[in-house]
C-alpha cells in the first residue's frame, strides 16, 4: 500500500516503549547488585506485563553474550503472556544462519500475531573480532535474505557470504504480511548508516545534546534518499520523572550515591560493544557534561558511569519531560524507548505521570510503514527551522 510521506509532528501520536533488563542491567542503586533485579524469567517477565498494563506499545527485549538470558527464547515465553504489547527482539545478524532466523522470527511472529519486531545489531560474535565493513557486508546479505524468505516463494541469494538457489519459503512466511517485521537499527560508522539507510526501518539514536542528534538524522536520512527510501527516528534513552524537577534531580544523584567508578568501569567494558563508536560518543557526552553531569538542562550523563550503550538520563518535572518529548518530536522523532532504575520502579513513575498525557501508537499497525521526511534541524529555543 502506498503511503504519502509526512512528518512525525503532522502524526498525532508517537510509539512510547519500555525495556526488559534482559541483560543484567537492573538497581536500585547503581553498581549495587541486588538479588531481587537480577536477570531472571520471573523479574524480567513482570517487567514486560507491568509495561503492557500501562499503555507501553513496544518493549524492547536486548541481547548480550556475556550476561543475562536468551533474547528469542524470552520473547517467545511472552506470547502467551501478552495480548497488546509489541515485542522489540534484538536479533544479531549472522549468529544464526539466515533460513533459520527467518524461519524462527516468523514463528514467533505468528506466536505474538504480528506484536513482534526486531532490533538489527551487526556486533562480533562471542569471543571473535571481525572488521566492522565485513559485519556490515553480512549484516546486509542476512537481511536481504530475510525480506525474501518473509516476502517470495523461494530465495535466490548470490551473496559475498551467503549463497542460496531455489530454497523454498514456506515455513518461513511471518504473521505480518506487508513485509515483515519492522526493523530497528542503530549505528554510527558510515558502514552502519549505509545498512541502516539501504535495508531498515527505523534509525534509534542513544541520547546525546540534539544538535548531534540532529547531524546524525541527516546523515542516515542521506544515505536512506540515495536508496529510494524514507525511514523513521527513534531515541533510546533512560527516564527519571517526578512532580517537581528538585525531587527528579536529587532522585538522580541518589541513584549513583553509592557507585564505585572502579566497578562502574567493569560494569561498561563487559558489554561486548564497550568499544564501539557509538559508545564512545556516549563518553564524549559525558565528558562534556558539567560539574553535575547535566549536557543539557534535562540531559544527565550520570548513568553512563555504570552502564555500556544508552548512557544518559532525561531528568525533570512532568511539564518539562513533556517539554522535551515535544521537541525531540519536532525534530523528526517519533519512536522512543525508554527506561529506568529500578526499571518497574521507573515504569510505574512514567506510566503514572507522563503516559497519560501523550497519544501513542504501535509503529507497523496503526500507520503501517509511514516514513518521515526530512528531519528538522533544531534552534536554540526548540523551534523548527
Amino acid at each position: 500500500m502506498s503511503i504519502v510521506p509526512v512528518t512525525s509532528e503532522d502524526l498525532p501520536s508517537s510509539e512510547v516503549s519500555w525495556f526488559a533488563a534482559l541483560c543484567s542491567d537492573d538497581y536500585r542503586l547503581l553498581g549495587v547488585p541486588d538479588d531481587d533485579l537480577r536477570s531472571s524469567w520471573e523479574h524480567c517477565s513482570e517487567i514486560v506485563k507491568r509495561s503492557e498494563a500501562l499503555g507501553f506499545r513496544n518493549i524492547l527485549c536486548p541481547s548480550s553474550y556475556q550476561v543475562g538470558q536468551d533474547t528469542l527464547s524470552f520473547v517467545a515465553g511472552c506470547a502467551p503472556i501478552t495480548d497488546q504489547i509489541n515485542l522489540l527482539a534484538a536479533i544479531r545478524m549472522g549468529e544464526m544462519q539466515p533460513i533459520m532466523l527467518a524461519r524462527t522470527v516468523a514463528t514467533l511472529d505468528h506466536m505474538l500475531k504480528g506484536r513482534l519486531t526486531l532490533n538489527v545489531i551487526s556486533s562480533d560474535f562471542a569471543g571473535q573480532k571481525e572488521d566492522s565493513a565485513l559485519r556490515y557486508r553480512r549484516s546486509h546479505e542476512v537481511v536481504q535474505i530475510l525480506r525474501q524468505a518473509w516476502t517470495r516463494d523461494t530465495i535466490d541469494h548470490d551473496g559475498e557470504i551467503y549463497q542460496f538457489k531455489g530454497v523454498p519459503t514456506d515455513p518461513a512466511k511471518p504473521y505480518q504480511q506487508n513485509g515483515g517485521p519492522l526493523l530497528y537499527f542503530g549505528g554510527y560508522s558510515p558502514d552502519a548508516l549505509e545498512l541502516c539507510g539501504a535495508q531498515c526501518d527505523v534509525y534509534l539514536m542513544w541520547p546525546e545534546p540534539k544538535k548531534q542528534l540532529a547531524e546524525r538524522m541527516r546523515a542516515v536520512h542521506s544515505r536512506a534518499e540515495a536508496h529510494g527510501r524514507t525511514l523513521d527516528y527513534g531515541l533510546r534513552v533512560h527516564m527519571i520523572v517526578r512532580e517537581t524537577e528538585a525531587e527528579a534531580r536529587e532522585y538522580a544523584e541518589h541513584l549513583v550515591s553509592r557507585l564505585d567508578d572502579e566497578y562502574g568501569r567493569l560494569i561498561r567494558e563487559r558489554a561486548h560493544d564497550s568499544t564501539s563508536l557509538g559508545v564512545s560518543h556516549q563518553a564524549r557526552a559525558r565528558e562534556l557534561a558539567d560539574q553535575f553531569g547535566y549536557v543539557e538542562r534535562h540531559l544527565w550523563t550520570g548513568i553512563g558511569r555504570a552502564r555500556s550503550g544508552c548512557g544518559a538520563a532525561l531528568v525533570g518535572s512532568v511539564d518539562q519531560i513533556l517539554s522535551e518529548i515535544e521537541e525531540y518530536r519536532r525534530m523528526g522523532i517519533r519512536s522512543f524507548i525508554f527506561s529506568g532504575y529500578p526499571h518497574l520502579d521507573e515504569a510505574e513513575h512514567f506510566g503514572r505521570l507522563v503516559l497519560p498525557h501523550l497519544e501513542t501508537c504501535s509503529l507497523p499497525h496503526e500507520y503501517g510503514r509511514v516514513p518521515a521526511q526530512t528531519p528538522a534541524t533544531p534552534l536554540g529555543n526548540g523551534e523548527r527551522r
